[in-house]
Formats: structure tokens, C-alpha cells, sequence
């Protein structure tokens, strides 16, 4: 199958729901903490509790939000987080022109945002699995992979010029206006979506049932370790994240703009990554893709720790991104398309929700983790010592293919 071909009108509104919202969530970026700093002149310790705190609180929210929506229509449930990130990201400009704000209502909106993003991600992998037949899940994530990382290359160097313009209220006004025309663009899917098919006793949202998602996870014997694969590397990049921007603006001093073009320019590897991942696997098989481009994702890291003042540091940190960028650009689809098909219909929220919930809260403790264990160190020490753990993290990777138990069912159920 052509990766350029149509998907139908219905994956097309999908797409372009999903394209506005994270165009608006990248034009944002960053914004949240500059409100903290140059309007509520909140300090480093508030800033790092603002960032980490909405992660992990947002994390504990969503836990029951999985099994809740499991057996639901998945659109109304997209539309829903969509509208709630909207209302509550519209409070900050209401209450700053009101002159309200404070750094309470950022902390509860971060909060509210985090929780409304894991499940949203969750209803609408759980759509997706449901709209697009088996043979285009790849196509469809590498299409949303794509557009991920062209928004990533795009949103930021924009949205810094508009908080220049007119400060970082707007970027939030912007962001908050995107998820108001992914609910548009969502509602106008149209069709009738068909209610999952229970299998199992359905869930009361029990203290048992809460860790279904958990449990089918650490059950299966190829998604238990790549689980732990893509939380420990994404933990790990995520933690050096802000690391790299005191050692490369603060101790080694660039400019925010060599920042910036540092990590725009990269992107534009995820795109190629993207576009080449279905044609890969139709050459070398998926199993031997994912294998392949998750254990060279591991390589790069380590590189950051090596970076010098002046153009040879700049140019190092562009090289380890872009390979690092492109690896994860081929490997995302392939590793998202494989979870998908490794879940049965009649689980896919929960394990979703399960797997969103875990890797913001391990990115939330693993960036407290190293900002200490740079303060006890240096930041180059511990950017090393990220980069030599993700090393060990292809040991993790699954080795052997497995065909899941609702495709052996459904094989026999044909012959």
C-alpha cells in the first residue's frame, strides 16, 4: 500500500484536528513558566513546582479516567477534553486581564490540561484502532508523527516571536483556541462510531479495575518491555532537557536563538524519520525496524555531554539531535501501530491510559531527580549519566514478535 494514499474523509478530519492542536500546543510551548517568571515574578523553586507538579497531579487524575472510558464512545470523549482544555486555558487571559492571575490558578490549570491531554490521547488511540483497518494503522501514525514534528519545527520559533510581539498571555489565548477547533474539526467526523465490544465483566472503577491497563501491560510478554523501553529513554531525554538549556545558556553562553535553532532545526529529521518508516518496514518487516531504529535512538544522548562553547558545540548538539530526532522519527509509528495491534479493542483505553499516565509522572520524578542530582554534581555530569543510562535501554527492547490472543481468536474464527 502507497503511505501517500487516502485514508477516507473521516481520518482527514482526524488528521487535521489533531494538526491544529498540536500546532497551538507547540506555539505555546514554554509559555506557562515565562507567565510564572515576567508577570507573577515567580522564582526557579516555583517554576521547577509548576512543571513538575502538573505532570505528576495531572498523572494521579487520569488513573480513572481509562477504565471510566473504556466502553464509551470515544468521540464525545475527545470532544469533552478538547473543551476542557479550552475553558481552562482561556482562564488565564480572562483572569490576567481581570488582573487575577495568580501562580494557584496556573498550577490547577497545568493540572487540569495534563489530566484532559492522557486521556484524550487514549480515547483517540482507541478511535483510531477502530476507524482505520489494521494494514493503514502504520500509515495513519506516521502521518500524525509527521505532523507532530513539523509542528515542533514551526511552533516554537513563532510563538517566540509572538511573545515578543505581544507577550506569552496570547501564545496561551492561541493554544486554547486550537483545541476549540480540534472539537470543531472532531464533531465533524460524522458517522456513527460503534460502542466497543465487551469481552470481560465490565469495569466499576473498582481499586482493582483501576489497574487493568497496568496489568494487560505487565502481562504481555512484548509490551512489558518495550513499556519499560520508551519510559525509561523518554524519562531519561525529557530529565536532560533542562539541563541542556542551563549548561548551553547559562554556563557555555549561547544565545537563545542558537538555543532554539539548536533544537528546531533536528526536527526536521522526525519528519524525514516519519515518512520513511512505512516504507521500511514493508522492505526489512516491523519487528526488525523497530529493533533496529529503537537501539540507535540509544546512541545519541551520551554525545550532550560534550558540548564545547562557540560553533563546533553548536553544530555537535544540531548532529546528536537530528539522529537522535530521525531514530525516534522512524521508530514512534512503527512502536505506536505495533502497541495497537498487540491490544485488543476492548482494551485499548485503558492500556493507553495506563501507558500515558506512567510516563508523565516518571518524566515528572526523573526531572526533580536530576535537577538535584545536578545540583550535587554539575549539569554536564548528570546530562552524562542520562546518556549512559539510555545506552543499557536497548537490552529492553522485545526480541521476539508475538501475535496477540484477539488475532489467534479471530484467525480461527475465518478457517
Amino acid at each position: 500500500m502507497r503511505a501517500g494514499r487516502s485514508l477516507g474523509r473521516q481520518f482527514g478530519w482526524l488528521w487535521a484536528s489533531y494538526a491544529v492542536s498540536a500546532f497551538g500546543t507547540r506555539l505555546a510551548f514554554g509559555a506557562f513558566p515565562l507567565i510564572a517568571i515576567l508577570v507573577l515574578h515567580s522564582g526557579p523553586t516555583e517554576v521547577a513546582v509548576l512543571a513538575a507538579a502538573g505532570l505528576a497531579v495531572g498523572a494521579a487524575v487520569a488513573v480513572p479516567l481509562g477504565p471510566w472510558m473504556e466502553f464509551r464512545r470515544k468521540r464525545p470523549v475527545m470532544v469533552a477534553m478538547d473543551l476542557t482544555r479550552f475553558a481552562a486555558l482561556m482562564s488565564v487571559p480572562v483572569a490576567f486581564a481581570l488582573g487575577w492571575l495568580s501562580f494557584v490558578q496556573l498550577l490547577v490549570v497545568s493540572v487540569v490540561v495534563a489530566a484532559a491531554d492522557i486521556t484524550f490521547t487514549a480515547a483517540g488511540g482507541a478511535y483510531l484502532k477502530a476507524l482505520v483497518p489494521p494494514r493503514d494503522l502504520l500509515v495513519a501514525n506516521g502521518r500524525f508523527e509527521a505532523t507532530n514534528w513539523t509542528a515542533t519545527v514551526l511552533g516554537p520559533p513563532l510563538g517566540g516571536a509572538a511573545i515578543g510581539l505581544f507577550g506569552p498571555v496570547m501564545t496561551v489565548v492561541a493554544d486554547a483556541v486550537s483545541y476549540l477547533l480540534s472539537a470543531v474539526g472532531i464533531r465533524a467526523i460524522g458517522g456513527r462510531e460503534p460502542r466497543t465490544v465487551r469481552t470481560e465483566a465490565p469495569p466499576r472503577l473498582r481499586a482493582g479495575d483501576l489497574l487493568d491497563g497496568w496489568r494487560h501491560i505487565l502481562t504481555h510478554p512484548v509490551l512489558r518491555p518495550l513499556f519499560f523501553n520508551t519510559i525509561l529513554v523518554s524519562g531519561l531525554i525529557m530529565a536532560t532537557s533542562p539541563l541542556l538549556a542551563v549548561l548551553m545558556l547559562g554556563h557555555l553562553g549561547f544565545a537563545p536563538w542558537q538555543y532554539g535553532l539548536a533544537f528546531a532545526v533536528p526536527c526536521l529529521g522526525g519528519l524525514v524519520g516519519a515518512r520513511l518508516a512505512h516504507r521500511l518496514v514493508a522492505r526489512f518487516g516491523r519487528r526488525r525496524v523497530m529493533l533496529t531504529a529503537g537501539a540507535l535512538r540509544a546512541c545519541w544522548s551520551l554525545g550532550l555531554a560534550f558540548i564545547r562553547p562557540g560553533v563546533a558545540g553548536l553544530v555537535l548538539v544540531i548532529a546528536v539531535e537530528l539522529g537522535l530526532i530521525t531514530c525516534m522519527g522512524v521508530f514512534n509509528p512503527v512502536f505506536a501501530t505495533y502497541r495497537l495491534d498487540q491490544t485488543a479493542p476492548d482494551r485499548v483505553a485503558r492500556t493507553l491510559s495506563a501507558w500515558s499516565v506512567t510516563s508523565k509522572a516518571t518524566i515528572a520524578a526523573m526531572t526533580a531527580l536530576w535537577g538535584l542530582l545536578a545540583g550535587l554534581t554539575s549539569p554536564r555530569t548528570a546530562i552524562a549519566i542520562a546518556g549512559l543510562l539510555i545506552l543499557t535501554t536497548p537490552l529492553l527492547l522485545p526480541r521476539h514478535d508475538h501475535v496477540p490472543q484477539h488475532e489467534r481468536e479471530l484467525a480461527r474464527s475465518h478457517t
